[in-house]
């Protein structure tokens, strides 16, 4: 018997499903009725159970609070075109969580608990998908170290929760961001490629001074030179050079997103050349003076794409071209969003069908 089947569901009594505005939706302001929850402990993990939706319980001294054991993953489902709910490209999130968790040390929930209890948690809120294009059900699968312990130590418990909730379309007009030479996000040996919230927190900062200055977020660069660029934001980067998709190769201090993955490959179906490799600033300051640089953008699970107007480097605000529906970055959007809502074939079968 698959574990769907076995994992426990408590209906939550007070379901909030009619209070979404659906035609008005807010990244982050609504929260599906459900959440599954499974604890670890004593070296092993307990039964996964969906449960109403809570606010959690935890003493001051949970090691979470102090230490930073805690980590995320960013998901999306659809809805497809047969009505039908899709999550999307399930087994790699799975695969970048657990080496997120080995990074920080922390116990690695089966995969069988994360699959299953994920298909049935979105089993039992489908009502809160979206069906608009471009709308979505955020999933969010997340651990942290649970046990209350004010020591400086690895943790010896764990709570694993996800919950989800229905989000709009982002960055529907292009962005302005600024190279960032002084400040950095991750360093070599270091964390970056983890999606653990250290990371984030630590780029809120030099994210608030570009803010100030006018700017909606960073191209952030190597911590030992300041000199290649790094990712966009908290999105990988990805510029279109001479006719070609440019992207950083992944390393350890960045992250190797699932919609990086997933736009690389269409545009390989599509036939257009890819090239994984360093982009130095000096290499895009000079694309800008010869004209041979047409699109830039971030590419990350919340966005997709979050296209860029604007590169601020070394003083100077350098202005992409207009976009249109020919360019690339929409091109690759448009062909995902086909591929997630069945209108196209799943060739690299990324969808996983809930019903």
């Amino acid at each position: 018997m698959e574990l769907t089947a076995t994992i426990p569901v408590r209906k939550n009594p007070y379901p909030k499903l009619n209070e979404v505005d659906f035609k008005n939706l807010e990244f982050g302001k609504y929260v599906s009725d459900h959440m599954l929850v499974c604890d670890y402990a004593d070296g092993t993990w307990k039964t996964a159970q969906v449960v109403p939706y809570a606010n959690l319980s935890m003493s001051p001294t949970t090691l979470a609070l102090h230490y930073g054991q805690t980590v995320f993953e960013g998901m999306k489902a659809f809805v497809m075109k047969d009505g039908r709910i899709n999550i999307f490209r399930m087994e790699k999130h799975y695969d970048r969580f657990v080496r997120s968790l080995d990074r920080m040390c922390m116990a690695v929930p089966p995969k069988e608990i994360f699959i299953e209890g994920l298909m049935k948690l979105i089993e039992v809120d489908k009502a809160w998908v979206p069906n608009k294009s471009g709308e979505a059900l955020y999933i969010r699968p997340f651990i942290y170290a649970s046990e209350a312990k004010f020591g400086v130590k690895i943790s010896d418990e764990y709570r694993f929760i996800i919950f989800t909730g229905p989000v709009p379309a982002l960055y529907a007009h292009p962005i302005k961001v600024k190279v960032e030479t002084d400040y950095v996000r991750a360093a070599k040996g270091g964390t970056g490629f983890a999606k653990c919230g250290g990371n984030y927190g630590g780029a809120y900062y030099p994210t608030r001074l570009a803010k100030e200055q006018g700017y909606d977020q960073l191209l952030w660069t190597d911590a030992k030179e300041n000199k290649y660029i790094e990712e966009s934001g908290m999105m990988n980067a990805m510029f279109v050079i001479d006719g070609k998709l440019v992207t950083p190769p992944l390393s350890d201090s960045i992250l190797d997103g699932v919609t990086r993955d997933s736009l690389l490959t269409l545009a390989k179906d599509l036939g257009f050349a890819v090239e994984e490799r360093q982009v130095s600033i000096d290499e895009l300051e000079t694309a800008f003076k010869k004209q041979t640089i047409t699109e830039a953008f971030g590419a990350g699970t919340a966005a997709v794409v979050a296209p860029i107007q604007t590169i601020h480097i070394n003083g100077t605000d350098y202005i992409l071209p207009v976009y249109d529906n020919k360019s690339l970055h929409n091109k690759l959007k448009d062909e995902l969003e086909l591929i997630r809502t069945g209108v196209s074939p799943d060739i690299h079968e990324w969808n996983c069908i809930v019903g």
